[in-house]
C-alpha cells in the first residue's frame, strides 16, 4: 500500500510542473513582446482635410460637421546615437634593442658613476673625521692651555710667597743685623764715655745733672783730632772738665770690627750718671 501511495504523489507532481513551466514562459514571451513594442518607432499619420462643394444659392444646407479629428500619436524620442570611437593612437615604434657594446658603455658608466659617489662618500667621511680631530685637538689645547695657566698663577702666588718669606727673612736678618749693630755700637760707645768719664773732674758746686754734648773727630787707631762743644751743659766749669777728659783719653777704645768704626762721635754727658 506504502508503494501505491508513493506512486500516486509522483503521478499529482507532474501536471503542475508542466503547469508552472507553461505559465512562466508566457511571462517571458509578454516580456519580450512589451520591449519590442517599446523600442520600435512609431510611424508619423498624415490627414487630409477636403472641403465640401459649395451648395447652390437655392438651397444652403448647413456643412456637415468634419468628424473629430483624433490626436496623432506623439513621436518617441529617438535613442541616443552611440558615440563614434575615438581612433585609438598607433603604436609607437618600439626602439631596437641596444647592442653589446652600448650594454658595456652603460655597465662602464654606472660603475665609473658608482666609483665617483663613493669616492665623495669617503672624501665626506674624511673631511668630517678631519673636523671631529681638529676639534678635539683644539678642545685638548683649551684644556692644556688652562692647565698651564692654574699652573702659572700657582707658580706666581708659589714665588710671591717665597719672595714675600725672603724679604720677611732679609728684613728679619736686616734687623737683626741692625740690632747687634747697635748694641756693638752702643758697647763701643759706652767704652769709650767710660774711659773719658774717668778722667773727667766734676766741680764740686754743680747743680743737679746738666748734659753736655761733644762732636769728637778720631782716627781709626783710636787717635782724636778735633773736639767740639755741640750742647753746653750751662755749666762752663763741667764742660771744660768734659773737654780735657777727652783729650786726655785719646787713644780712644777701638771697636772689635772695624765695620763698627765711626770717624765722628757724638758723645754725651752727665755728672750723674
Amino acid at each position: 500500500m506504502r508503494k501505491q501511495r508513493v506512486a500516486g504523489t509522483s503521478a499529482g507532481k507532474w501536471p503542475a510542473a508542466i503547469l508552472a513551466a507553461v505559465v512562466n514562459l508566457a511571462f517571458i514571451v509578454f516580456l519580450v513582446f512589451s520591449v519590442t513594442w517599446q523600442n520600435r518607432r512609431l510611424e508619423s499619420v498624415s490627414v487630409e482635410l477636403y472641403a465640401p462643394p459649395s451648395p447652390s444659392p437655392a438651397k444652403v444646407e448647413p456643412a456637415p460637421q468634419p468628424p473629430p479629428q483624433s490626436e496623432p500619436p506623439k513621436a518617441q524620442p529617438e535613442p541616443p546615437k552611440p558615440q563614434p570611437e575615438a581612433p585609438k593612437p598607433a603604436p609607437s615604434p618600439q626602439p631596437p634593442a641596444p647592442t653589446r657594446a652600448e650594454i658595456e658603455l652603460k655597465a662602464k658608466q654606472e660603475q665609473v658613476e658608482r666609483e665617483r659617489k663613493e669616492k665623495e662618500r669617503k672624501e665626506a667621511e674624511k673631511r668630517e673625521a678631519d673636523k671631529r680631530e681638529a676639534e678635539r685637538k683644539k678642545q685638548d689645547e683649551k684644556r692644556l692651555a688652562e692647565v698651564r695657566e692654574r699652573q702659572a698663577r700657582e707658580e706666581a702666588a708659589l714665588k710671591a710667597q717665597a719672595t714675600r718669606e725672603q724679604v720677611a727673612m732679609a728684613k728679619a736678618a736686616a734687623n737683626a743685623a741692625a740690632a747687634a749693630e747697635a748694641k756693638a755700637i752702643d758697647d763701643y760707645i759706652r767704652r769709650i764715655q767710660a774711659k773719658i768719664k774717668g778722667n773727667v773732674v766734676v766741680p764740686p758746686d754743680i747743680a743737679g745733672n746738666p748734659e753736655a754734648i761733644f762732636d769728637v773727630v778720631q782716627l781709626p787707631t783710636g787717635e782724636i783730632i778735633d773736639v767740639q762743644l755741640r750742647k753746653s751743659s750751662g755749666v762752663r766749669a763741667y764742660d771744660e772738665a768734659v773737654q780735657r777728659a777727652i783729650i786726655k783719653a785719646s787713644p780712644l777704645p777701638r771697636p772689635d770690627s772695624a765695620d763698627l768704626f765711626r770717624r765722628n762721635l757724638t758723645l754725651k754727658f752727665r755728672p750723674l750718671d
